[in-house]
This record gives C-alpha cells, sequence and structure tokens, in this order.
C-alpha cells in the first residue's frame, strides 16, 4: 500500500512539473512577434526641428523599450533609448534630430522595439524597421505668378504661384485664419483668399506660407492693392406680429423659458455665430479645382431688398435690441420661386440651419462656394452635381425671414463675401480669370 502511494505522488509530482514546463513553453511560444512600428511622418525627408512621431504597438505581451539610431558615413548616434515605465498595448513616443549634428544629405534612420514577453531570455521579442531618410533645412522656394491684385474690403482675390519642391501644406495665412491652396494640373498653386468684412484695412496682411516635406517653412508678404468699401446703415423694426409669427421657429431653435423677444435677440447673436461656425466647417468640403465657368446667375426678376454688408440697427417699439451685419444679397421675386443653382458644382449642405432656414450650399472648388437660405422647399441632395440653372428650392419665408425671399450669399471656405462682386462678368474677368490664366500662359 505504501509503496502504491509513494508511486502516486511521485506520478503527480511529475505531472506537476510537466504541467508548469508545458505553461512556461506556452507562454514562451504564445508571442514570437516583436511590436509593430509606425512613424509619423513617413516621407523620407526630415529637417532638424521636425517631431517625428513613434506608434508602437504589441497586443499580447504589451511594448517595453524603443531604441532610435542614425547610421551615416559608417558612424552611429544613438539619439533615442527608453524604457517605458509600464509596458502597454500601445506606446506613442517623439524626437528630432536637433542635437544630432547632422548636415544636409542621405542617412539611415533605424528603430528598434522590443515587447515584454519572455524570449531572448528576458529581453522580449524585437522589431527591427530601417528608413532611408533625407536631411533637409532649406526652406521652399515660392514665386508669385499673378500680378498684384486690387481688392476691397468683403471681396475675394486669387493668386497663382509655384513651389520649387513638393509641398506638405501651403496656402495665405491671415491672422489666425489658413486658406489653402492647391495644386493644379498646369503645376501651379491657385489660392483664393478673400478681404474679411470685419478685418480693417490696417489689419489685413496676407502672408504666403508654405511648408515642404521635411518641414521647412517659407513665409512671403503677399502683395495687394487694399481699398475700403462703404456700407449702408438699415433700420429694421421688429413687430410683435413678426416675433408671434415665428413663436414656433423660436422655441425650437431656443427653447428656454423667456418671452419671444428675449429669444429673437438670443438666437440673432448666439445661434447666428453658431450658425457661422458650421459654414466655416461647410467651407472645408471643397474641389481641389474649379467647378464654375463665367459669371453667376441671379434670381430671375428679383429686386434687391437688402445687400452685403448693410449695418442694421433692429428697433422694437422705439428701443434698440441689436445690432447685426447683413451677409448676403437679399432677394425678392414672386412667392415661392424657382431658385436656380448659381454656377455649375456640388451640392455639400440641403437641410435646416438655424437663421438661414432651410440651406442649400453648392460647392464651385478651391473654396468657392454659392448659399441659399429661407427656403420653403429644397429640391435637392448633398452629392448632387448642378448645372447653372439647375432648380434647387424654392423661395420662402423659413428660418429668420420676415418675408418670401431669397438670401443669396458667396462663401469663401466658408466666410461670407460680397455675392455681388460674382453676378458681374467684368468683375470675374479682370479680377480672377484673366489674371489667373497669364499666370498659367508663362509657367
Amino acid at each position: 500500500m505504501g509503496r502504491i502511494i509513494r508511486n502516486t505522488i511521485s506520478y503527480g509530482f511529475v505531472t506537476l512539473i510537466l504541467a508548469a514546463l508545458g505553461f512556461c513553453i506556452y507562454l514562451f511560444l504564445d508571442d514570437l512577434d516583436g511590436p509593430e512600428v509606425t512613424m509619423t511622418p513617413d516621407t523620407g525627408r526630415i529637417s532638424p526641428t521636425q517631431e517625428i512621431t513613434l506608434k508602437l504597438t504589441d497586443a499580447k505581451s504589451g511594448v517595453r523599450s524603443v531604441v532610435v539610431t542614425i547610421h551615416r558615413n559608417n558612424q552611429s548616434l544613438v539619439i533615442l533609448d527608453k524604457v517605458f515605465s509600464e509596458p502597454a498595448p500601445v506606446q506613442t513616443t517623439s524626437f528630432n534630430l536637433k542635437n544630432a549634428g547632422l548636415r544636409d544629405g542621405a542617412f539611415e534612420l533605424e528603430i528598434t522595439a522590443r515587447d515584454n514577453s519572455l524570449m531572448s531570455f528576458g529581453k522580449g521579442n524585437g522589431t527591427t524597421r530601417k528608413w532611408n531618410m533625407q536631411l533637409d533645412t532649406q526652406p521652399p522656394k515660392v514665386r508669385i505668378k499673378t500680378t498684384v491684385p486690387a481688392l476691397r474690403r468683403g471681396s475675394v482675390t486669387a493668386i497663382a504661384y509655384s513651389v520649387s519642391e513638393d509641398a506638405s501644406m501651403t496656402g495665405v495665412q491671415l491672422g489666425e485664419q489658413f486658406f489653402p491652396a492647391f495644386l493644379q494640373p498646369n503645376g501651379l498653386y491657385y489660392c483664393f483668399f478673400p478681404f474679411p468684412l470685419d478685418t480693417p484695412k490696417g489689419k489685413f496682411a496676407p502672408e504666403l506660407l508654405t511648408r515642404d516635406l521635411a518641414g521647412n517653412e517659407s513665409r512671403n508678404r503677399v502683395l495687394v492693392n487694399a481699398g475700403e468699401r462703404n456700407f449702408r446703415k438699415d433700420t429694421l423694426n421688429i413687430s410683435d406680429n413678426f416675433l408671434n409669427s415665428k413663436e414656433d421657429v423660436f422655441k425650437e431653435l431656443v427653447p428656454d423659458d423667456i418671452s419671444n423677444l428675449e429669444r429673437y435677440v438670443k438666437i440673432n447673436n448666439e445661434v447666428r455665430i453658431s450658425n457661422e461656425k458650421t459654414l466655416l466647417e461647410i467651407g472645408k468640403n471643397t474641389s481641389p479645382t474649379m467647378l464654375w465657368s463665367g459669371a453667376f446667375k441671379r434670381l430671375p426678376g428679383s429686386a434687391s431688398r437688402a445687400s452685403f454688408g448693410d449695418q442694421r440697427t433692429y428697433m422694437h417699439n422705439g428701443t434698440k435690441i441689436d445690432e447685426q451685419t447683413h451677409m448676403g444679397q437679399d432677394l425678392a421675386s414672386v412667392a415661392h420661386a424657382p431658385i436656380p443653382a448659381a454656377n455649375d458644382g456640388k451640392v455639400v449642405f440641403a437641410e435646416p440651419l438655424g437663421i438661414f432656414g432651410n440651406l442649400v450650399i453648392v460647392d464651385h472648388g478651391l473654396g468657392l462656394q454659392s448659399l441659399y437660405s429661407h427656403m420653403s422647399e429644397i429640391q435637392t441632395s448633398v452629392g448632387a452635381t448642378v448645372k447653372k440653372g439647375d432648380i434647387i428650392g424654392l423661395t420662402g419665408t423659413t428660418g429668420l425671414a420676415g418675408g418670401d425671399h431669397l438670401h443669396f450669399g458667396i462663401l469663401m471656405h466658408g466666410i461670407q463675401v460680397q455675392p455681388l462682386d460674382w453676378l458681374d462678368p467684368k468683375w470675374i474677368k479682370n479680377t480672377i480669370t484673366d489674371r489667373l490664366d497669364a499666370a498659367g500662359a508663362e509657367h
């Protein structure tokens, strides 16, 4: 009996040892792959100050460490040797070459990442990736090909220019606003940008900003003959009848328990600001090529009821309640008049939006878009391609409209600009197309 017990114990011990050994083998063999390594940006070119971000991924064992080494002329330099405080499935870190002491030219970048597995006697699985890189400290050279434009406040102009190398970004910087340029088939960049209505002439200083693939930047002042423009002053009397007629609209936009007058003022300010931010977002959805041609089409048989830039004072029972600037052209015809697309393009917005009511926005490319608001009915949809004259809806009184009309607007990268310019074939020819055509012919 004792022998049987001893044999049983021995068998159980051996089984336990084998199980433990099997578990250890499983731990070793379960993770045989090193971390995945990705680098951003991955352009093959880099400047000393450009930040390079590494993303290291190992879902099984977690990432433990990373080493970044530069090889050049049979010499090696470690510029990053990092052990993470806690292994994790995803680790990110960044580095630059400020202290590498490199001159312009080719070098090899080697990145080795290790996971937290027991492989390699506890060092973990390793992954090594190598990139052939080019150190580049020279800023891109930019040459503007168009003549110096004349530009009045509230209007738009365009420039065409060449860049000496591939650009990661380029366009016109105006204060905190950036207006991107688009590379055209003729090899030139076209950039449309406005003289915003709210920018004083003394602060209108557009600058052409270009960044190459290595992160080097060049900045060039854009010369313009900037001019002022006078705008009308207008007074709008807000009646109780109007406020009552819009009560349902007001409550939908501002459900607060306040009077219709208070709602109106809140909508005319807070909702307006929110809607204008939405226009800026919509303005990013633009074609890199010009979709339009010739003058834009006006609402047929219409008379102007209000103009772009009108300085409006809002009165209620003899008391001033608000001040705003009108940012489009109000055109009135017959009730529920068919609205034609002003030019060729693609519909990028077609739904109600706050103060605008039923709203359609058509993109014409290069940041240029047309806006149609207060519609009683939208007869198009997002993604539709339209031709000049195609009917996209009917005029109406939706939003804050007091009577049936079309609020027609032109947007440049989401900023509202003078729409009458774009109805004038002479202005388009002299300001935009002739200058771009001449630049293309020279190039």
